[in-house]
């Protein structure tokens, strides 16, 4: 509740007594995942100066009563900043499953009181919320997402899917954002290269972790010395199943689990790294593949949700089919083994970072879809 008390005192600010207000519902700046990521890079930017900012804080982790004190505190605190900050925008950060649901609440208090609101769905798999679901389930989706002015999509794939729920005209593709650390990449090219290769993100299945361990062990057949750091959690039964895998491949040696990685020990593993590696099943538009390219490192992944888009095939990294452990294999001996081609593709995430990807050009739609909704 200390770090919410900041929050409020923060948005009365007198310098911003004139300002457009805005709610934005987001997880604790500590959660795993690519949300709070996002999140986290607005703090002290210019959409701050722009708008007088409340966060209010919605979920954390922890066990399920922690979990469940902060939805209470956070539908409270969200409560008195409608009745008494009077934002003319709310801006909720929400994903599919369980995210929905406590997204609800939000919504529906925003609208009971005419807010224009903004739901910012940063969700992956769509079949399994929506597509697959029975027709009760899908009527209360439409019901609720009916109620928000604004939906935020990460790609054009997803604003096709989102249609599916709503019209068009009320789908915005903003794209997600990488910050540039161009020094990363002059480091990297006056060493030796370090045949590792960086995985960031949640142990299990939608990443495609459990085809790793069969990528590993196709590429030692080729770089004996190649270094695999899986930098993430997951569910303790997908850790376990992930490293016994390992452990049957006989590949253990060459595999570093560093835990879930924040601050400076996730900029010395992207610094370190020579590759990244995603091989997901489900995507929206990973920040951890933008954050590696702002450190300009070739990409290995696969053509799902928005990735083809940033990861451009053959230019900056490969887009693989998920699930073709052999092809990516291929992809990554190829880039550890080929310095030029490594450089060249690592210079070209650079280049497409800084064409369309910057935090500046992701706060100015957003921005562009406040003063929308506003008018």
């Amino acid at each position: 509740m200390e770090y919410e008390h900041e929050i409020y005192l923060e948005c009365n600010d007198k310098g911003k007594v004139n300002m457009k207000r805005v709610c934005m519902v987001v997880p604790n700046r500590m959660v795993k995942g690519g949300i709070a990521a996002v999140v986290n890079g607005y703090r002290g930017s210019q959409l701050e100066k722009d708008y007088e900012i409340t966060y209010v804080e919605s979920y954390k982790d922890g066990s399920k009563f922690d979990k469940l004190l902060k939805g209470i505190c956070g539908y409270f605190h969200f409560a008195y900043v409608l009745m008494f900050h009077k934002p003319d925008v709310v801006h909720i950060h929400s994903s599919f499953g369980p995210s929905f649901y406590r997204k609800m609440p939000f919504i529906y208090m925003a609208s009971w009181r005419k807010i224009p609101i903004v739901n910012h769905i940063h969700g992956a798999d769509f079949d399994e919320f929506y597509v697959n679901a029975p027709e009760e389930k899908k009527n209360k989706i439409k019901k609720v997402y009916s109620k928000c002015n604004v939906l935020i999509a990460l790609s054009e794939e997803w604003k096709k899917r989102l249609s599916q729920i709503v019209p068009e005209d009320r789908i915005e593709i903003i794209e997600n954002y990488s910050v540039l650390h161009e020094d990363a990449l002059e480091e990297r090219m006056q060493r030796k290269c370090n045949n590792t290769v960086l995985f960031l993100g949640e142990l299990g299945k939608r990443k495609g972790c459990y085809d790793i361990p069969a990528v590993i062990a196709q590429v030692k057949k080729s770089i004996p010395a190649v270094r695999f750091v899986l930098a993430g959690a997951g569910r303790e039964v997908d850790e376990k199943a992930i490293k016994k895998l390992i452990d049957e491949k006989g590949v253990s040696d060459n595999v570093e689990f560093p835990g879930w990685v924040r601050g400076d020990t996730k900029d010395k593993l992207l610094r370190e790294a020579d590759v990244f590696f995603l091989p997901s099943y489900n995507e929206g538009m990973p920040m951890s593949v933008l954050d590696a390219m702002g450190y300009g490192l070739p990409v290995v992944s696969t053509n799902v949700g928005g990735i083809p888009k940033i990861v451009h095939d053959e230019e900056n990294g490969y887009c693989c089919k998920a699930g073709d452990t052999d092809v990516m294999s291929e992809a990554i001996t190829d880039l550890l083994m080929d310095q030029l081609k490594r450089e060249k593709m690592a210079e070209d995430s650079i280049s497409i970072v800084k064409a369309k990807y910057s935090l500046e050009a992701h706060i100015s739609c957003m921005e562009d879809v406040y003063e929308k909704v506003m008018t």
